[in-house]
């Protein structure tokens, strides 16, 4: 479905969340531990944290669209949820939702099991209680994490940081990162890194901050940056993002710094199209795609700046940030789009192929077909 709009310049937010159909979403959420041993080839993100510091409602409004208000009312999470989020094969991962109260001592707690298959740690603090105690957890909860596995990725979310003013974010974050960098440098764990975000359901941070997790789990990340790279070098693009639709997660953009601002109003234009799509790009029985391979839009705004949004796959987008004058190249930009989408799919082929033969030299190959793909544009 092709939309075009005129549209002054877009302010705020469109609903971060809760704007997708139910229907248009992930899989299942599944309660417990059962058949793990199943999909132990799926890198995982563990959601760690005290009780009642965030971690459901973080993993309901990224990956299942709830409104940040519904939220309120999730009950506190008492056993272990297994999250099963295969939107793409670059965004093909489980989420473990831990409760609270999990004690790394009791002798039915499998360290072994639980963090040998982990790519990303997530530990959650609740930036507006007192974070003491949840410091003292996450030191001993990376500490024996680090000692099963040292190549997870730990990343310490300071979240609810919507209540603080600026300075006080500021001021907690960075109270959080010297406690936290202390007590590894006391139990001589240096080589143990610690990435901080602050974070909030209530606006996008929570979504960038994911993107960022995500990204450090994408072995074609290189190849991808430089495709985009390649791109908008020779379309007069601004920025672009490469996007998980269903999340708003975005897998990777160019080398340029991210601006917050762009960010937002790209993820504003996503729930816009498909809003847009579900009313009017289905059948009157309700059958169809409000997503598929036709899926376009553009929009105008008043500052002479456009949007521009174009299916990848079935479950990725490009949305670019660009000039008027770049957009009246429009048979330039669609062109080198087709080069990139053969180019991503040329990834996903040689991904899906390496997964099944095991590592090989099949990423170099991709990122010389993307370099010659590049030059051609």
């Amino acid at each position: 479905m092709s939309i075009q709009y005129d549209e002054p310049t877009l302010t705020g937010s469109f609903g971060v969340v809760g704007s997708f159909p139910k229907s248009f979403g992930y899989g299942v959420e599944v309660p417990d531990m059962e058949e793990i041993s199943s999909s132990a080839d799926k890198p995982r993100i563990l959601l760690m944290g005290l009780r009642r510091s965030g971690k459901s409602s973080i993993q309901k409004v990224v990956f299942h669209k709830m409104s940040p208000n519904e939220t309120l009312f999730l009950e506190s999470t008492n056993k272990i949820y297994k999250d099963d989020i295969s939107s793409s094969s670059f965004v093909n991962f489980q989420i473990w939702d831990f409760p609270g109260q999990v004690d790394f001592f009791d002798p039915t707690f499998d360290s072994e099991m639980i963090f040998k298959g982990t790519g990303a740690l997530i530990f959650v603090i609740d930036a507006q209680d007192d974070y003491v105690e949840a410091l003292g957890r996450l030191h001993l909860t990376v500490s024996r994490a680090y000692k099963v596995n040292p190549d997870i990725n730990f990343e310490v979310f300071i979240h609810k940081v919507d209540g603080l003013s600026d300075d006080h974010k500021i001021e907690t974050q960075r109270d959080v990162h010297q406690r936290a960098n202390d007590d590894l440098a006391d139990a001589a764990l240096e080589k143990l890194h610690l990435s901080f975000y602050l974070t909030s359901i209530y606006d996008h941070s929570i979504f960038e901050a994911f993107s960022k997790v995500v990204q450090k789990l994408i072995p074609q990340l290189p190849t991808l940056e430089n495709l985009l790279n390649i791109f908008i070098s020779h379309s007069g693009i601004e920025k672009a993002f490469l996007f998980d639709v269903v999340s708003k997660i975005y897998i990777a953009t160019d080398s340029s710094p991210v601006d917050m601002q762009s960010y937002e109003i790209c993820c504003d234009m996503i729930d816009v199209v498909i809003d847009v799509s579900c009313i009017y790009g289905l059948m009157e029985d309700g059958s169809g795609c409000a997503y598929d391979k036709e899926s376009l839009a553009i929009i105008k705004l008043n500052n002479t700046t456009v949007l521009y949004l174009k299916e990848v796959t079935k479950f990725l987008a490009l949305v670019c940030i660009l000039r008027e004058e770049s957009f009246e190249r429009k048979g330039l930009i669609e062109y080198n789009f087709h080069c990139f989408r053969k180019a991503i799919h040329e990834v996903f082929e040689v991904g899906a192929s390496t997964q099944r033969v095991g590592p090989s030299h099949n990423n170099q190959t991709s990122l010389k077909y993307a370099s010659v793909n590049g030059n051609a544009l």
